[in-house]
């Protein structure tokens, strides 16, 4: 068995890199072989309280893995429950339209609750069955998250607050009300910029005050070690599907990949095992926002740079004096200033490329990908259309491209009506 991975302690929450130097400490892990670690990233930079949940949290997961019984109740949630596997659509009018590339479309939007986000919650609401706690927590930018934590607490029979931000609040109204309609009570967060980032503080703050009772249900491969491995792993069974069907479909595998991302736990779990495939190509699309103005977008890899933020060692946005930029995105998923340690990894290594879509990129997608292929992609999954828009077509008629729909778009609806003239 691994040995436990070091864990860094902090005097606050969050911190960044320059914090961390003005407090003596290590900017980076010096260690990079450690559990938790992805390269020089990743790790373990929490509040004392924490250590110990995290450490039982490990120690579960660890043995969760290993344990049959426990796989094999996964596996028939998904099946039964989830609505896997999800189908792997072969978007023929939009390939027609653009030319170039056959393009697929791996279809997470059909999962009950409407995201792949139900893989991870169901995973981790078995966690919290194995460890005897009947209080969850979570944030949520979206609200899908937030919709499968509060769907998978029914499931269960526990008791759930989701924390969200006042601003994410009134773009996703129609998420507030199926979560509270599932019986979790949704707190709005009033500070900082009102989004995602702040629902992240304040979940953290909540559950270092209840730690002992209480099981904090992360949705992205974002946080202190071990969530950013744990997640990846309950959406590996995005790519598992994706290589078997594009296998059957083509008999060969995509010449790339392209996935939204904002923490990214959807662009990992597709991702993840085609790591070692090394000529196809892995896309991740970030939010590109209004402009390229620090405070427009959400875009970590333009202009960001190597921090600690809510636990975790990744890129993120900063200013000159250290302090966490505000972001801008209209796809309330993406908005947020770090991304997860794995993808950080991945890009320095060369081994995944990061671009950026911007809002008005993400809503023109959005339009084409309903009106062609009868499909309205959540907002954040449009991020990801736009780029296979704009790459397609300057690729051979024999390449295949997937493109990962990590949810639907009847969240987005009011956004849609309110952005776009379709009179």
């Amino acid at each position: 068995m691994a040995t436990a991975p070091k864990t860094i302690k902090v005097k606050t929450f969050p911190a960044t890199a320059k914090n961390a130097a003005r407090e003596g400490r290590p900017p980076a892990p010096i260690r990079a072989n450690e559990p938790g670690r992805f390269g020089a990233y990743g790790g373990r930079y929490v509040p004392e309280t924490l250590v110990a949940a995290l450490e039982e949290l490990d120690r579960e997961y660890e043995h969760a893995k290993r344990d049959r019984k426990f796989q094999s109740k996964l596996d028939e949630l998904l099946r039964t429950y989830a609505g896997r596997p999800t189908a792997l659509t072969f978007a023929r009018r939009l390939t027609e339209k653009l030319g170039g590339a056959k393009i697929y479309l791996k279809r997470e939007d059909l999962l009950h609750t409407g995201a792949h986000k139900i893989n991870n919650c169901l995973g981790q609401a078995l966690l919290v069955e194995r460890m005897g706690k009947r209080r969850v927590i979570a944030e949520t930018g979206a609200g899908q998250h937030g919709v499968a934590t509060a769907t998978v607490c029914a499931l269960f029979g526990f008791e759930c607050v989701v924390y969200m931000g006042t601003e994410d609040m009134r773009r996703q109204e129609l998420n507030v009300f199926r979560m509270r309609l599932l019986g979790a009570e949704v707190r709005g967060v009033e500070s900082g910029s009102r989004t995602l980032k702040d629902a992240i503080n304040e979940a953290m703050r909540d559950w270092v005050t209840n730690v002992r009772t209480t099981h904090y249900l992360l949705g992205s491969v974002l946080g202190a070690h071990p969530y950013p491995t744990m997640v990846r792993d309950f959406h590996r069974v995005i790519g598992r599907e994706a290589r078997a069907q594009i296998l059957k479909a083509e008999g060969k595998l995509p010449a790339a990949i392209i996935a939204c991302v904002g923490g990214g736990s959807n662009a990992i779990g597709i991702f993840y095992d085609f790591i070692n495939n090394k000529n196809v190509h892995l896309i991740g699309v970030e939010a590109g926002g209004r402009s390229e103005a620090l405070g427009d977008h959400a875009a970590r890899f333009r202009g960001g740079s190597p921090g600690v933020l809510q636990g975790t060692y990744s890129y993120l946005l900063q200013d000159t004096a250290g302090q966490i930029a505000n972001t801008h995105s209209i796809s309330a998923g993406l908005d947020y200033p770090s991304i997860g340690p794995e993808h950080a990894a991945l890009r320095d290594a060369g081994r995944a490329q990061y671009v950026a879509a911007s809002d008005s990129e993400a809503l023109q997608a959005a339009t084409l990908l309903a009106r062609t292929e009868g499909i309205i992609p959540a907002l954040e999954s449009a991020h990801a259309v736009a780029e296979v828009v704009n790459r397609a077509p300057k690729m051979r008629k024999s390449d295949v491209v997937i493109v990962n729909i990590s949810g639907r778009g009847d969240k987005d609806i009011g956004i849609l009506r309110e952005t776009l003239n379709l009179d």
